[in-house]
């Protein structure tokens, strides 16, 4: 072992003993970011640092994979336990109606309950509706936000600075101007509303429940590390800007079992608030119930009974508690915060494919304390060893 000031050393055979590996493999930990090899003046090979190294070591004692396993993320972002949903030790359910969710937003960032209004730089809106404009008519408002996302990242020269400062001040613009970019049903706030005012007459062209909105918003921002979570940290590990960060999550939102699945609930609703143990019984038939059960939650899905307690007298409720007493009497699944996202557009006026959008909104805000989380953490940690089972 060798010092240079406060900071001590270890060479090669050291690390390789330490960690319990080969020294092929400490390289390996060098070409996937983490460990940090240097150079001593005077000798050969290579030196680690010893910190870096008892965290690696560290990690592997607790069953993380120090090659760079997806398996076992440490985050203080978001804690499911005994079907609850909290951020930062905040029980949603204590969250919403109390605080909105901009302060909930900058609870997950920096992990203080202090919101603002989030800014929308007219340029920057005009950019992002120009290239939704160009769009063809069947694209989706989840199709715009991926445009937009994209000519805003092209716009800002400083996007690579991936500072936690940095990140929190392109973060708050960024939401904003996704919201005001979208084309409206009715007219809205201006951009000194909170983000719910002026995503409703975009999504609504009923009198406005922002609050409905906000509550949504507020349950949808994080849920630790569902598919497009692991998309987002795996392009942060690799030091990709925040919006090219929140373009992988959009990627893997794009598909009918995460983002997408409140549009095949919100139209298995209206099969059912027509026939509602015919549509059951050819669901049923196909497989599947879209919008009920969950693979996290065992019981019940906390943000789905929130929601439906904020619909209270939506007459679509009726039609979900004839098809889950049904199921119930089965030992079937519960309804999740899909069909109850289902039930809200269903509730006032929204189109089948607005949940998407919504979810993409709301969970942009997650993408980026995610991002926050990963950028502090070893870059490219991510690299699970494949096994080739190809020929020869």
């Amino acid at each position: 072992m060798t010092s240079s000031g406060d900071e001590r050393y270890l060479t090669t055979a050291e690390v390789a003993r330490r960690l319990g590996v080969k020294a092929e493999t400490v390289y390996t930990y060098v070409s996937r970011g983490l460990l940090t090899s240097v150079r001593a003046k005077g000798r050969r090979g290579s030196l680690f640092p010893l910190g870096e190294v008892d965290r690696l070591a560290q990690r592997g004692s607790e069953g993380q994979q120090p090659s760079g396993s997806v398996e076992r993320i440490r985050t203080r972002l978001t804690r499911i336990d005994d079907d609850e949903l909290a951020y930062r030790g905040h029980r949603v359910r204590d969250l919403v109606g109390t605080n909105g969710f901009e302060a909930v937003a900058s609870l997950l960032w920096t992990g203080e309950l202090a919101g603002r209004p989030f800014p929308a730089p007219p340029d920057q809106v005009a950019l992002a509706a120009a290239v939704g404009e160009a769009l063809p008519e069947t694209a989706s408002l989840t199709d715009r936000l991926r445009v937009a996302v994209a000519a805003l990242g092209s716009a800002d020269p400083l996007r690579f600075d991936v500072s936690a400062d940095a990140v929190v001040a392109a973060g708050e613009p960024l939401l904003g101007v996704l919201v005001d970019a979208l084309p409206g049903l009715a007219p809205g706030r201006t951009a000194s509303g909170t983000l719910a005012e002026r995503l409703w007459p975009k999504v609504s062209a009923l009198p406005p429940r922002p609050e409905l909105l906000d509550a949504v918003l507020v349950l949808l921002a994080d849920h630790g590390l569902a598919v497009s979570t692991v998309a987002a940290r795996v392009a942060a590990s690799a030091r990709a800007n925040l919006y090219a960060v929140v373009s992988a999550g959009l990627g893997a939102v794009d598909g009918p079992y995460h983002g997408a699945a409140s549009t095949l609930a919100y139209r298995f609703l209206a099969e059912a608030m027509r026939d509602p143990i015919g549509a059951l019984s050819e669901h049923l038939r196909a497989g599947g119930v879209p919008g009920y059960g969950h693979r996290v939650y065992r019981r019940r899905d906390p943000r789905a009974e929130i929601l439906f307690g904020l619909l209270d007298g939506a007459p679509v409720l009726d039609t979900v508690e004839i098809v889950s007493r049904e199921l119930a009497k089965r030992g079937g699944a519960f309804p999740n915060v899909d069909l109850a996202l289902a039930a809200l557009m269903h509730a006032n006026g929204m189109a089948p494919e607005t949940g998407e959008a919504i979810f993409a909104i709301a969970r942009t805000a997650g993408w980026i304390a995610h991002a926050l989380e990963e950028y502090a953490e070893p870059r490219l940690r991510f690299r699970p060893m494949g096994v080739y089972i190809g020929p020869g």
